[in-house]
């Protein structure tokens, strides 16, 4: 028998009925008035983190649970999640009266265990990682007749995401774009399938994570795929593979996908707390860093624009990189490695020909008698032209430069590693990147599992207050054995990543790099 497919009139109806406001909020439509000068737009932000969970999970976790059958409900429900999804479907049920399971990895920080039990959640630490979580979560669902509720790819949780369009268009009907940002799918469904029933020449843009761009690669195949990893940084969108009711909703009435890095998500998290002084989380900022880099692109002014905060559900301590890397996304810092004579005066002369701009960050160590490697950040108010114009000039001057703005392996490691290259006698060294789950002992964890069968030349290791922690570590391994390390790291099941060949390493760390 034939699967039902819901068609967009029935998602009109299901959103305009949706018994959501039992629980959740209308939230405000915020005019940026900073942002919206600085870009020529009128630029709007949809307030989501102001729900009582802090986050838009509310809506569609509820609006699932209260169209659940009276016998379904009395017996209960569950989910697997580690975030706001969790948070949503423990303040349902406890609204409602239903019993909420919630299935959460035991990685999972305090902070969110904590407001699922305040929410009235029944939590249940299983795993380390999401799937193992997920896993369990429908094994109760089976053997104990739970009903499992899923993060987005569910009609009923579309049209429950959906709400937040009705109420958007409803507070500003003279919009001509909207900008959602993209997980698994469902906050996008929603908002696209209400907006092209209602006002169709609106144009709706799909915004994802470089790092996790599986709606990106479902359009480029024509069906959803699963990617073989995602970054975490913004770990709200941090999905694999695209749901296929979402997909199937997103390819008709999304106009564009659209993809934002790291940098261009710490830039736009900023722009809105100069705005609103409000701190979204990473997947909550990625809409406006989608608009802004949307309309640079298109040459838009003067156009009405609108992009949802999705969420503030932000460990504390992401901030740190946040801060680090906002400038770098706002194209208001560059990042340069010059190369200098080892020689009195060497600082002052290259001082001097930065002239009076307004130098971030300097670091440097003595290792050559001959030549020194400084590594340098610079304030722009030009933006990357300007970037290039200072790095012409410098090569012009008989410097030897390398952009290093776009490097992330020196964004996360090197810029706090500058102490001078290995000795020359350390011919065989390999330099590699690991990711790892951040917890309580990963980083003794990791060591253990790495092993003592390698020789480890270099470590570098920092906390970004982030799930998963990164590492930089240098293995002194003959070429005959690198086929053999390599496969360890397979088996061993750690992300990672070769960067011997990196231009930062090559630069800074490494005793035989060849001048690029």
């Amino acid at each position: 028998m034939n699967q039902h497919v819901t068609t967009g009139a029935e998602y009109l109806r299901k959103i305009l009925l949706s018994p959501v406001y039992d629980v959740a909020r209308v939230t405000p439509l915020d005019y940026l008035e900073k942002l919206s000068e600085r870009i020529g737009n009128q630029v709007f932000l949809k307030r989501e983190d102001l729900q009582p969970v802090h986050s838009f999970k509310l809506r569609g976790a509820y609006n699932k649970i209260a169209r659940l059958p009276a016998d379904a409900r009395e017996r209960g429900i569950v989910a697997a999640s580690a975030g706001n999804h969790a948070q949503g479907c423990a303040l349902s049920g406890s609204r409602l009266g239903v019993k909420a399971t919630i299935v959460m990895p035991r990685t999972t920080p305090d902070i969110k265990v904590d407001a699922v039990r305040r929410f009235g959640g029944n939590v249940v630490l299983f795993g380390n990682s999401f799937d193992e979580a997920y896993a369990e979560s429908m094994r109760l669902a089976r053997e104990e007749g739970l009903t499992l509720i899923p993060p987005y790819d569910d009609p009923d949780v579309i049209a429950g995401q959906g709400t937040a369009a009705r109420e958007l268009l409803e507070q500003n009907s003279r919009l001509s774009h909207v900008f959602v940002q993209v997980g698994g799918g469902g906050l996008a469904a929603g908002v696209a399938v209400y907006i092209k029933q209602i006002l169709p020449e609106v144009k709706v843009i799909a915004v994802e994570a470089e790092g996790s761009a599986c709606l990106k690669a479902a359009w480029e195949k024509g069906e959803p795929v699963s990617l073989d990893r995602v970054s975490l940084f913004a770990d709200g969108v941090a999905v694999k593979r695209i749901g296929d009711e979402t997909f199937r909703v997103l390819r008709k009435c999304v106009d564009e996908v659209i993809t934002c890095s790291n940098d261009e998500i710490c830039a736009a998290l900023k722009d809105i707390f100069d705005d609103t002084r409000a701190i979204a989380e990473p997947s909550g900022a990625l809409s406006l860093a989608g608009l802004k880099k949307y309309a640079a692109g298109h040459g838009l002014r003067g156009e009405n624009m609108a992009a949802i905060l999705s969420g503030a559900n932000m460990n504390f301590h992401t901030l740190r990189f946040v801060s680090e890397r906002c400038e770098v996304g706002e194209r208001r810092e560059g990042i340069i490695s010059v190369t200098i004579p080892e020689k009195k005066g060497a600082f002052l002369d290259l001082c001097k020909k930065l002239g009076q701009r307004m130098v971030t960050e300097f670091n440097y160590r003595f290792c050559d008698p001959n030549e020194a490697e400084i590594f340098t950040s610079l304030r722009l108010t030009g933006g990357l032209g300007e970037l290039e114009q200072i790095i012409a000039g410098l090569r012009a001057d008989g410097y030897h430069v390398t952009d290093m703005t776009r490097n992330t392996f020196a964004k996360n490691h090197v810029r706090y590693m500058i102490g001078g290259k290995a000795p020359a006698v350390l011919k065989n060294e390999r330099i590699l990147s690991f990711q790892f789950p951040e917890r309580t002992g990963a980083l003794l964890q990791f060591l253990e599992t790495l092993g003592s069968s390698y020789n480890i030349t270099m470590f570098h290791y920092r906390n970004h207050g982030a799930e998963y922690g990164r590492v930089a570590c240098g293995f002194d391994v003959a070429p005959e054995r690198y086929a053999g390390l390599a496969a360890h790291l397979d088996k061993i099941g750690f992300a990672w990543w070769d960067e011997t060949e990196n231009a930062a390493s090559l630069k800074f760390l490494s005793p035989l790099a060849p001048r690029p």
